[in-house]
């Protein structure tokens, strides 16, 4: 009768039972803590009954997390962020991303963790039996500054849920998974937004040949940035390059928009100091450093960062047009000790924010980075002398965790600062 009437039932979901299974998970290279072991407990849920050609939603339930939120420090509402991995067997094979919302009640002291469900879209293109079985996470906390807990199985799970898939037109290839974004060390902390445009040349101003002009605006251009932890994981901000042209070399001013980050901890006047590799592009190639002032008063921990200006020498290697775009934005954080440097590079395209028509100087960038440096200090190598990033920062990471008054502990990465009264004893 309800199929007389065009009328279709919803397949109900499948009645999952919980899945558990003994979990190891990686503190954040800075706390230089050991892994955590401990039990992962899992309801996976989806449809129990679907065609091929659907594209059904399976859902993660964390009913516990392998550890609780140590006893040291409350983490704040709406600061975890979970993602993770399911794999697909049976019929299909693959695996399937996870994403969750940073949703998260206030999760206080010695509490378990709580995290927000997480949700993956999976397109059926086989007819058969496919099952869901939960595998490793991630757990990525936003404030006080963005870390990730790496989490995955110590031993064969159990299948969570099946999805029993029927004949109903569509592909008969192997399963093809999709969904949220991977887990990984750089997930995002906080809101997502797309890079700038694949276009990589008309910039700004641009010379006029050999005319009388000395000062050649750039246009604001978007640019995503994505941090090395201890950084923030991402920088979303709009960035212009003008120059002013001093005899045959080029002033360069590099400003970014206001407030792009927030503080990793509470820092004293002249601890923060950025720079960038502005890449070349056109007749020319390599990058030219510029660099910033440090910051001039004291910054709050948690609270929006307005970076300096960055200034810099141009000095061309080639004749033609030449572009100029944000490449790698570099925050340099000095208390006292060996500083610690912080590379964000930029994630995906971005177009050029200055076209000029220069003329070839002896000396100049053309093919290489180090020769186009706008003074400041850093490491060797490519990039305008910006830092090797690797294991080797283990220690200098550590210290800033150290000396800035930041101690991470594993269970939720939570963050505990100690007074500087007591760091300065």
């Amino acid at each position: 009768m309800l199929g007389g009437a065009g009328i279709m039932l919803a397949a109900s979901p499948a009645q999952a039972a919980e899945v558990s299974y003994k979990t190891e998970c990686i503190p954040p290279a800075i706390s230089g803590l050991p892994p955590v072991q401990g039990t992962t407990k899992v309801r996976i849920t989806a449809p129990a009954e679907a065609k091929v050609g659907d594209e059904v939603e399976v859902v993660w339930k964390t009913v516990e997390a392998a550890s609780k939120n140590p006893d040291v420090l409350d983490l704040d509402k709406d600061t975890v962020k979970p993602t993770g991995v399911v794999k697909v067997g049976g019929a299909a094979s693959g695996t399937l991303n996870m994403e969750g919302p940073r949703q998260n009640p206030a999760i206080p002291k010695n509490s378990p963790m709580v995290l927000p469900d997480m949700k993956g879209k999976l397109k059926l293109e086989k007819a058969g039996e496919i099952t869901l079985t939960p595998d490793k996470y991630n757990i990525n906390v936003s404030k006080p500054m963005s870390t990730d807990t790496k989490c995955s199985p110590k031993e064969t799970v159990a299948v969570g849920a099946t999805i029993k898939v029927t004949a109903g037109g569509g592909s008969t290839s192997g399963g093809s998974t999709s969904g949220g974004s991977t887990t990984g060390g750089t997930t995002s902390g906080g809101t997502s937004t797309s890079g700038g445009s694949t276009s990589t040349s008309g910039g700004g101003s641009t010379s006029g040949g050999g005319g009388g002009q000395t000062d050649f605006p750039g246009k604001e251009v978007a640019v995503q940035f994505a941090c090395q932890s201890p950084g923030p994981a991402g920088i979303t901000s709009k960035v212009t390059i003008n120059a002013k042209k001093n005899g045959g070399s080029y002033d360069l001013t590099v400003k970014t928009a206001k407030g792009v980050m927030d503080s990793p901890a509470p820092l004293p006047a002249g601890a923060l100091k950025p720079s960038m590799a502005v890449k070349l592009g056109g007749a020319d190639s390599g990058t030219v450093k510029v660099e910033g002032p440090a910051n001039a008063a004291p910054l709050e921990q948690g609270k929006p960062v307005d970076l300096p200006d960055m200034k810099g020498t141009y000095k061309p290697g080639a004749s033609g047009k030449s572009t100029l775009s944000p490449g790698t934005l570099t925050i340099n954080v000095s208390l006292g000790g060996s500083p610690i440097v912080i590379p964000c590079q930029v994630k995906g395209a971005v177009q050029a924010s200055l076209e000029l028509d220069t003329a070839k100087q002896d000396g100049g960038a053309s093919g290489g980075g180090d020769a186009a440096a706008g003074g400041g200090s850093g490491n060797g190598g490519s990039g305008g002398g910006l830092a090797e990033t690797g294991a080797e920062d283990d220690g200098a990471l550590r210290a800033l965790a150290l000396v800035a008054g930041t101690v991470i502990l594993l269970g939720g990465a939570v963050f505990t600062f100690t007074p500087w009264a007591r760091l300065r004893r």
